[in-house]
């Protein structure tokens, strides 16, 4: 039998980014917060001190800092006629666990939606016509407007480095022309690029393409952030995507908000407990609070007036499933909605090789970056091509890691004394072009519970059900080419493409990116959260993260993720708080 603990204003599943922007705002609303990580507590300097070298073995290979696929996976298939099998080894995707969740080892590429990504479905109706058949795209139901100011206050809380495109209508020289207005410029100045941005700006120049700095969540100088956390210059060192930054250098819950949040009297923070459902009461439209069970397997009743999932979003999507909130997604009837909209991202990539230049690509950042525009979202006339959407075409320097980063020509053999001579005249000389594309919603992809696997505590695990459409191919073809184009103007002796070809694959690594399932909407016949990310049906209940994306867009979601999670805070504590229930009426 569960023991009921005290009760508590706010109980928060999962401790990542939305979780500690969610607890800073609470907690200075005077709400007690609990939060509940089923991970191990983290900081920098027990489990990322700069004395120590990044373990590539440990965090990556050994993948500690990820979700225990052991105890909890999720089943994958590409299509209904197939059976779902449990993913052993993440391999496409790294949900994180733990203090700070994937804050700690993203690469720090921080974007914001364009304006028409948040109108997908009426805009580009209104450009296009109806849109392909199967195709389940809708709109946000907030505007890029609507969210301007949260964008701008999570880059100053994080210290991003840039430069802006647009200031309040005008466009500015040396930043993204394509970008939504912005109220002020980066906190920070952009990264200092290095040899391959340089030969990458160059070309995409003279394709007369408008090239500019990735916004970086690493440190271009110190930095102290509106809450008064300080963070150093980054080093260049090669390890954030995947790591913990020794350097204070990078953004993450860890160097921007727990070293405040954590000495407040009203906040807590429960690891190594895992959330198992929501409590509802009798007419099930009210939640009670969450049940929660230790690593000894005691299980725990959390009172709370208000829940908030902040957890991944599979295991939001998932927790919505076993929690009997809302109805799951059933593709041969239609009906129901949690589970509905799963998307990813669409990749490929062209390395470069130089004959007698060297990129030293051992000396970069997880957001150092050149990157063009013109090819993403409706930047471009899509008329004819038989899509819709894009991405951005980009060259980072992230890492050379050695034993992750095997640069070496096509034809190359993979394994012997010729793969050694080509991997020790080439590791200096390479760099890569990658095209990051977006995924628009289908009918056919969602995700559900698997009805023979379960996780160590017998609950029924995630089914995956995905597979690239012919909007992503046909997508994915285009920029592609581009790509190609300015690869092969870099200046190099040769390149090799990397395509993202066939059906989806689990197994080889592209983004931790995935959305929807938990989609947010204008009505509850068309989404799980109404436009603050409030449940239709049980109101004392929001849902963050990028499960709320209806659809995904070319960008890295992080961004618009924490600028929907201020959105919602700021309407809990205007709204919400003075008058308890649903902020949009039905």
């Amino acid at each position: 039998m569960a023991r009921k603990l005290p009760h508590v204003d706010v109980v928060l599943v999962g401790f990542g980014w939305t979780a500690a922007i969610l607890a800073q705002e609470l907690t200075d609303e005077g709400l007690t917060v609990l939060a509940i990580e089923r991970g191990a507590w983290r900081d920098t300097p027990t489990d990322f001190p700069p004395t120590v070298a990044p373990d590539e073995l440990r965090w990556y290979w050994r993948k500690e800092m990820f979700q225990n696929n052991a105890r909890d996976t999720i089943t994958f298939r590409n299509n209904r006629s197939q059976t779902a099998l449990p993913m052993r080894r993440w391999g496409s995707f790294l949900p994180g666990e733990g203090v700070g969740g994937a804050s700690v080892h993203w690469n720090g590429q921080t974007w914001r939606f364009l304006p028409s990504d948040f109108i997908a479905a009426s805009h580009n109706r209104e450009r296009y016509g109806e849109l392909p058949e199967g195709m389940t795209v809708q709109d946000f139901g907030v505007t890029y407007a609507e969210l301007e100011p949260h964008f701008d206050r999570f880059e100053k809380l994080c210290g991003i480095g840039g430069k802006a495109g647009n200031l309040n209508g005008q466009i500015q020289d040396g930043g993204n022309p394509f970008e939504g207005p912005r109220s002020s410029e980066y906190p920070n100045p952009p990264m200092h690029m290095t040899f391959a941005q340089h030969q990458f700006a160059k070309a995409t120049a003279e394709l007369g393409l408008k090239p500019f700095p990735g916004p970086s969540a690493n440190m271009s100088r110190p930095y102290t952030n509106p809450l008064g956390c300080q963070l150093g210059p980054c080093s260049y060192c090669g390890f954030c995507e995947k790591y913990g930054c020794g350097n204070y250098s990078k953004a993450s819950v860890q160097t921007t908000i727990l070293p405040v949040l954590i000495q407040k009297p009203n906040f807590t923070l429960k690891t190594h407990n895992e959330v198992l459902h929501v409590n509802l009461d009798k007419s099930r439209t009210r939640a009670t609070g969450v049940r929660h069970v230790d690593v000894q397997g005691n299980e725990y009743d959390q009172p709370a007036d208000l829940v908030i999932l902040c957890a991944y979003q599979t295991n939001n999507t998932r927790l919505m499933m076993l929690s009997g909130i809302g109805e799951i997604y059933n593709p041969a009837t239609g009906q129901g909605l949690v589970g509905k909209n799963y998307c990813y991202q669409i990749m490929s990539s062209a390395d470069v090789f130089f004959e007698d230049k060297y990129t030293n690509e051992f000396a970069g950042a997880g957001a150092l970056g050149m990157v063009v525009d013109e090819y993403n979202g409706d930047n471009f006339d899509h008329s004819g091509l038989g899509f819709i959407g894009g991405g951005y075409i980009a060259n980072w320097t992230t890492n050379a890691r050695p034993i992750e980063s095997q640069p070496v020509p096509e034809g190359t053999p993979s394994w012997g004394s010729a793969w050694k001579k080509a991997m020790a005249e080439n590791f200096l000389k390479a760099t890569s072009v990658g095209a990051h594309g977006a995924s628009m919603a289908y009918a056919n992809n969602y995700l559900d519970l698997d009805p023979t696997y379960k996780d160590a505590y017998g609950r029924p695990l995630m089914r995956m059900t995905y597979d690239f459409t012919p909007n992503d191919v046909a997508m994915s073809a285009f920029l592609t080419e581009r790509m190609k184009e300015i690869a092969e103007r870099m200046g190099g002796r040769e390149i090799k493409l990397n395509l993202r070809d066939g059906p989806y694959d689990s197994m080889p690594y592209q983004t931790t990116h995935n959305t929807g399932g938990t989609i947010m909407g204008t009505n509850p016949s068309n989404s799980v959260v109404n436009r603050y990310l409030q449940s239709w049906d049980v109101p004392n209940l929001f849902v963050m993260g990028a499960g709320v994306f209806p659809q995904n867009a070319g960008y890295n979601p992080t961004g618009t993720v924490a600028a929907l999670t201020y959105w919602a805070a700021a309407a809990i504590r205007s709204q919400y708080l003075r008058s308890p229930g649903p902020l949009v009426q039905a």
